[in-house]
């Protein structure tokens, strides 16, 4: 098996996602009642016209995965403003979203106490914060999961083999750190996995920098610290780099910067175990990488069956963008990366 970094990096609502780059939640929860709503304000987005929003605000919106065009404005003529949509992010987790009327959980909890004892805890901030985000992404992000395993047999001979070399440096040659590396080269072949979908604007954002959110599990819940510019940086200086921001997490010295920006995001839940999960995408991402545990298992290669240390590897993608024969292909060249090293050094 390989061995996961310290700070295991891990999927986020434990699982698979992410910690939300831009929300801002506040130190106080806000438990009053809301006020009683004005006249019904109509989503710009239907109204045929420019949907009234700041630039700050229409990029706030599409960083916790929601479609700006669906958020009802309070502003003057409907404009619309960051409170509005954080506003509209917590109906939507209540169910009582743009989308449709969900019955709410909250509201359909039975009173626990009355067949034993209870304790109730608020939520930290972290965990809202984490949890409108991902109720966001899920409500708003048509995901698709793709599965497949690659062949790291060769892969974990050079891991071990340049280990020492990273350990020199500070860092740690771990799977994830070569997972950031090969990420890099399929996001240049494959540059719709770095966009995002702006639907107010009905535009594809296609981003020329990379830079890859890493899952990292901490004492007080998920956070997802960005190393920038992927491409490039070699495994050597990406081992570092993720070690230096794994202990930052862990010591609880992220800055807000540090957890923003990113265009792709890896989850590692390898030193958990299990075979397979189903990551939900950290928007405004498109797309995010999962890791399982590897294993030794009989693979029949060459006439014969041989063991072979296979490496579970899930891709969950917006199907608004990306097509299942695209995620296919995506998944594909990863797996033929993670099988043939020397095909990094072809790609640079």
């Amino acid at each position: 098996e390989v061995p996961a970094e310290e700070a295991t990096v891990a999927d986020a609502p434990e699982s698979g996602v992410s910690e939300p780059p831009a929300v801002e939640t506040g130190s106080s929860e806000n438990t009053a009642a809301p006020p009683s709503p004005p006249a019904p304000v109509v989503p710009a987005a239907t109204s045929g016209a420019p949907v009234p929003a700041a630039p700050s605000v229409r990029r706030f919106a599409r960083e916790i995965g929601l479609d700006i065009g669906q958020v009802p404005g309070t502003g003057p003529d409907g404009r619309i403003s960051v409170e509005d949509v954080k506003s509209h992010s917590r109906q939507l987790s209540a169910g009582q979203g743009a989308a449709g009327p969900r019955p709410s959980a909250s509201a359909s909890l039975p009173d626990f106490a009355k067949w034993g004892p209870v304790e109730t805890e608020p939520m930290s901030n972290l965990r809202r914060a984490a949890a409108e985000h991902l109720s966001a992404a899920w409500s708003n992000i048509p995901h698709v999961t793709y599965a497949d395993k690659a062949d790291v047999t060769d892969m974990e001979a050079l891991r071990k083999q340049f280990g020492p070399a990273a350990e020199a440096a500070g860092g740690k040659l771990t799977m994830t750190a070569i997972a950031l590396k090969i990420v890099a080269a399929a996001l240049k072949r494959f540059p719709l996995f770095n966009a995002s979908v702006d639907m107010a604007g009905q535009e594809i954002i296609h981003k020329k920098y990379y830079h890859v959110g890493v899952a990292v599990d901490t004492d007080r819940g998920l956070v997802v610290p960005v190393i920038r510019d992927v491409d490039r940086k070699n495994m050597v200086e990406l081992s570092v780099e993720l070690s230096e921001v794994a202990a930052r997490a862990r010591d609880r010295k992220l800055s807000p910067d540090d957890m923003q920006g990113n265009t792709f995001t890896i989850s590692n839940l390898g030193g958990f175990g299990g075979t397979f999960f189903a990551p939900i995408i950290n928007a405004p991402d498109v797309a995010i990488l999962g890791l399982a545990r590897s294993r030794m298992e009989q693979v029949y290669v060459d006439g014969a069956f041989q063991p072979r240390l296979m490496l579970p590897l899930m891709i969950s993608y917006d199907h608004r963008l990306i097509d299942g024969a695209d995620g296919a292909r995506f998944m594909q060249w990863l797996v033929q990366a993670f099988e043939e090293p020397f095909l990094l050094s072809l790609e640079g």
